[in-house]
């Protein structure tokens, strides 16, 4: 069975948005498959596929039913005018398509933003979400040593808001991300480029930066005030040389959450899904079928 981009595309209409998703499993699987969905991070030119792509054949063939969201504002997904924080409209979004797809429960991956996305949607429908397993999480992370806002942060800033950004704040932010630069390839920082600077790409990172500007949302974004909340198991993941939420911030996290614990990779940035490739498929793959 092959698991390429074609292959395991689909678009769906779900709570008045058109959402695209990669989705894939395990040949002859039954409806009753357990489901993990993960969510994205939230650089410039990010989507399901450019995040998790390579991680969609490992799970499926674990006998885990693996779906990719490109959550709203993103990849082939709608980019629409967000009436709410985006942590919660990207929740309600995804928690549309799970009953659109007649998915009960899942469990969750969520990068950054989507460790976000996962979280607020595991508090306001509970019922939704399974295990968590949340990689350097936007929201629910409070550095106690890093300064704020972090050096990946402020490279983010920088392209979003550039009139023209260049392939080189591209490339200053995508090795950011990374602990070993050299996974950022030319190939590959040019594929990112190309994505971000698509004018519907540019439209989405206007939107969803001014969801998170909106003074009047920013209560609902500070996650980590709710995090003792969660009742799921939890498993956090952080590289240790994260530069964009450094591992500090994974504290207050691990303080709080009733059912969580903490692995940390070492030599790893923000990717662990990339650069600790097999080592992160074992873990999270356990943590999602014992």
């Amino acid at each position: 069975m092959t698991y390429d981009y074609d292959s395991t595309s689909r678009t769906v209409k779900a709570g008045g948005l058109t959402l695209h998703y990669h989705e894939a499993g395990p040949e002859g699987a039954s409806a009753e498959a357990p489901v993990v969905i993960m969510l994205h991070g939230g650089g410039p030119g990010a989507s399901a596929w450019s995040n998790f792509g390579r991680n969609l054949a490992p799970f499926a063939r674990a006998g885990l039913r693996t779906l990719l969201v490109d959550q709203p504002c993103f990849g082939r997904s709608d980019k629409p005018e967000l009436d709410k924080d985006y942590f919660t409209y990207s929740a309600n979004a995804v928690a549309a398509l799970m009953d659109e797809l007649g998915i009960a429960q899942a469990g969750f991956v969520g990068n950054s933003l989507g460790g976000g996305t996962a979280t607020r949607l595991a508090l306001d429908h509970p019922a939704k979400a399974g295990r968590l397993l949340l990689m350097g999480p936007g929201g629910i992370s409070v550095n106690i040593f890093a300064p704020d806002p972090t050096e990946g942060i402020k490279h983010l800033f920088a392209f979003n808001s550039a009139p023209e950004p260049t392939r080189e704040q591209m490339r200053t932010f995508l090795t950011t991300l990374a602990y070993d630069s050299s996974v950022v390839t030319d190939d590959f920082l040019q594929e990112r480029y190309a994505q971000a600077t698509d004018p519907e790409a540019r439209l989405g990172a206007a939107r969803m930066g001014a969801a998170f500007a909106n003074p009047a949302w920013a209560e609902r974004t500070m996650l980590w005030r709710e995090a003792h909340r969660l009742t799921q198991p939890v498993l956090l993941t952080w590289g240790r040389e994260d530069r964009v939420n450094p591992v500090d911030g994974a504290f207050v996290a691990l303080k709080t959450i009733p059912n969580a614990r903490l692995h940390v990779f070492p030599h790893c940035g923000h990717w662990a899904q990339t650069e600790k490739f097999d080592e992160f498929n074992r873990l999270a793959i356990d943590f999602f079928t014992h």
